[in-house]
Parts: C-alpha cells; structure tokens; sequence
C-alpha cells in the first residue's frame, strides 16, 4: 500500500467516517453467524428503507416501457418532459403549488443526491473553519446533511429541535444566538428544514413554513425543505405541507421530493426537486458536471405512478399498514417501561436509553450484540447536543412477526427501562 497517496486526497474526505448506516450493516454482517448460533439472527430497525414490495402498476409499467427502444437512450439531468409534467401536476393536486415543468422541476435520482449537488452549487468551499460557508441544519437530522457539508468544506450550524419549541423553533432567536457567539450572518448561505423529520417524526404547521419563508427572504437564505416523508402521515390534521404553499417561497425555497418512502421504491433512485428557478438552474449546472439523467423507463413508470389512482392507493394503503405496525410496537416498547408514543408521520421512533447505559452507542452494541435487534445510536443525528447521547432511532419497518420477536426478546434478555 502506497501510504502516499493519501496526501492527494481532500483533507475533508480523510477525517471522515463512511456513512454510519453502512458501518452498521457492515457490523450486523460480521456478528450475524455468532447471533444465529445463540437464536438471535438480526432484526435490522437501521436504515429507513420500507420492506413492503413495490405497487405492481409500476413494475408492470416498467416492464411495459423496457419494450420501447427509445427509452433506452441519454436522458438529461433536466428530466423527460413525460416526468417533469407528472409531477408539476402532482404538486398542484396535492399541494395546490402551480410550477413550471420547463423552469421550476429537476429529476433526482434520489432526493440525497440532489441536496448533495444542490450544496455544492451553493457553497465556495474554503479549508479555513472562520471563513467557511454556513449551512443552517436541524439537529436532531438526518445524518447526512453533517456530513455533504463538511465534505464542501463548509460549516453545519445546528437549530435545536425539542419537545420545549414543539420542534418549531423561532429562527430569530436562532440567528440572534448564533451572532452573540461570533459568527457572521453574511457567512450563512441556506437553510435545511426536514417536516416531517428523520429521525424524530415530528412535523410542523404550514404557519411555521411561513416562517421559514419569511425568515429566509429577509435574510437573502436559500431554503431548503426535505419533503421526501410528506406522504408519510397517520393523522389528517397532521397532514404535512409543502413550503412552496407560502406567500413568497418561489423566491427562495426549493423543496426535495423522494419516491423511496412513499412507494417503497428505494432501489429506483427517483426523486425530484421543485422551486424557484434560480436555484434549479444552479442546480442543473452542478447536476450537468456529474450525470446524464435518469434511467427513461424509471421516469416514465414513475410518472404514470404520481398521475394513478393506483399511485394514491398504494400510498393510503401503506399508510394504514405502517400505523398499525407502530401503534402495536410502540405498545410493546411500554410494556417494557419505555416512555414513547407513536409519531404522527414517518416510520421512525427516538427512544430515549434505558438509565443504567451510559450513552446510546454502548445501548446500541449491547442490543445487537445480546439480542440481534439492529438500531442506530442518537449521536449519528445529532453531534452536537448532549442529549442525543440519551437517545436512539428506530426505524418500524420489520414485518409484523419480526416486530413481536423484537419486543420477546427485549423482555426475555431483561431490556427494560428502568425508572
């Protein structure tokens, strides 16, 4: 091994970790034969991945556009104009939003990877920490966001998401606190907003979008707003929002759209990014340099999906499937002692760590280690504040079988929570 070649690389890609959902299916791998042994084979609650199959109307689509040779040609970044209708006429169904399929939509595959390139259009990457960018994050987030920052050589700054602001928290005081210890406002470049949020499955109101809206367009901010679970609901007055419902957010909000939550379509990488048209061109120019669009036949079954009957089904009918499986698990967890309540969107449980553990990595490794069960430490969403060493994201999407098995084993291997 050349211990050279390291010197060539980006000084910020050579302190990080690999993403921490792959160093734990990678641990989850090495310890899967010992836990068979001991009757514990592993029962992942890590990645936010559904299990339940694709709809068959889009794999029967899929299959029915392989046959046209046409489709088997360049995309563009941009997206097929087939797409790109879709879902502008998804975003005015569902969220009354009108928008230009030819200036205000842009294909993704997969709503990480445009964030990814949409902050590397937005941020001047500098090595020294004082004079870096500043992105804006929530924390509790998710883990990525950290991460596609550094990696630009930009800084994160962490807003407090807690049961004390109702997860709302106002961005005034946020930017006041963030002056008082030193740091210059001119440097903050965006904004991210996650509702509903990974990994807390909480949501906000369409009043507190108006903020973020307001907010950004008084500070000259770019306001990015990861929609990628709004259709991941369990309660219709809780049904989320889309920030481009606000007076003014055409100004400076884009919106990021995933298919992988909603249809279970992880895989198929397709996603979508939607707002103002400043921010897409950026977006395209930084998309233009790294890939040449979308599979066509993905695009197109997809659009027939968002513009289906069938499409809204699949989405109503998942909906019941997953609040029933966390209502029933969340009741398990309390037979256990465990103070939690089902959340109102997203799959997604933050259980706080049972007392005699003193942080959530050292919880984490003793429930995979004990009893198979799979979950991610707090600390992977948040770094920043000490309380997310108390916590742990559980992600319900195991079948229900494996669930019940989940909460035996928790009572028989004595992980109760002690009070």
């Amino acid at each position: 091994m050349n211990k050279e070649l390291n010197n060539n690389f980006n000084n910020q890609i050579k302190t990080m970790k690999n993403y921490i959902m792959f160093e734990i299916k990678a641990r989850q791998i090495e310890l899967t034969p010992m836990l068979k042994e001991k009757n514990r084979a592993p029962i992942a609650l890590s990645m936010g991945a559904p299990v339940e199959p694709v709809s068959d109307f889009v794999k029967q689509k899929a299959i029915e556009y392989m046959n046209v040779d046409s489709l088997h040609t360049y995309s563009t970044p941009k997206g097929e104009a087939k797409f790109l209708e879709a879902v502008a006429k998804r975003m005015k169904e569902r969220f009354s939003v009108e928008l230009n399929p030819k200036s205000e939509i842009f294909s993704l595959i997969g709503s990480k990877e445009g964030l990814s390139n949409l902050l590397r259009a937005i941020i001047n990457p500098n090595v020294n920490e004082k004079e870096q960018d500043v992105i804006l994050i929530p924390t509790p987030g998710y883990a990525s966001y950290s991460q596609m920052i550094k990696v630009n050589q930009a800084r994160a700054y962490g807003i407090k998401l807690s049961k004390e602001n109702n997860f709302q928290p106002d961005l005034n005081e946020v930017l006041e606190k963030y002056i008082k210890e030193g740091n210059d406002p001119k440097k903050i470049k965006a904004l991210i907003i996650n509702y509903p949020n990974n990994p807390l499955g909480c949501t906000c109101t369409l009043e507190y979008l108006q903020h973020c809206v307001d907010f950004c367009n008084k500070h000259n901010i770019i306001l990015i707003s990861d929609n990628a679970y709004c259709e991941m609901y369990y309660d219709e007055s809780y049904k989320p929002h889309s920030a481009l419902e606000c007076k003014g957010a055409m100004d400076c909000c884009v919106e990021m759209y995933s298919f992988s939550k909603s249809y279970a379509m992880t895989g198929w990488r397709l996603g979508w990014a939607c707002g103002n048209s400043t921010i897409i061109t950026m977006l395209s120019r930084s998309k233009g340099t790294v890939d040449t669009g979308i599979f066509k036949v993905l695009q197109y079954a997809g659009a027939d999906l968002l513009e289906s009957p069938e499409g809204q089904k699949y989405i109503d009918e998942q909906n019941i499937k997953f609040k029933n499986k966390i209502e029933k698990f969340t009741q398990g967890l309390k037979s256990l002692g465990y103070n939690i309540e089902a959340p109102k969107a997203t799959f997604y449980l933050w259980l706080e760590i049972p007392k005699r553990y003193k942080d959530c990595e050292e919880f984490a490794k003793d429930l995979l280690e004990t009893s198979g069960i799979v979950i991610v430490p707090g600390t992977a969403f948040d770094g920043i504040n000490e309380e997310a060493k108390c916590y742990v994201r559980l992600s319900v999407v195991a079948s229900d079988n494996d669930l019940d098995e989940i909460i035996r084993r928790m009572r028989e291997d004595r992980f109760y929570f002690e009070k």
